[in-house]
């Protein structure tokens, strides 16, 4: 796995589909839901199919074919 990748949030939280597009895995909100809802997502070591899911400090989301894991910061 490659060197884990670090994302800032302001705020609360961020949802994992803009946590995607955001850092740049993804163009559009579209394309970050089919990843998500395919199974290609994990947040904490757990497949996550909620695009929704609300994702905070701590968390790291995972994404094998990509070879990359955020950390929210």
């Amino acid at each position: 796995m490659s060197e884990r990748q670090k994302i800032e949030i302001r705020g609360e939280f961020i949802k994992l589909d803009s946590l995607l597009k955001f850092a740049g895995f993804t163009e559009t909100g579209g394309i970050a839901k089919e990843i998500i809802q395919s199974g290609r997502v994990s947040v904490n070591g757990e497949v996550c199919l909620m695009r929704g899911k609300k994702l905070r400090s701590g968390d790291v989301v995972s994404i094998p074919e990509a070879d990359a894991e955020i950390e929210i910061i």
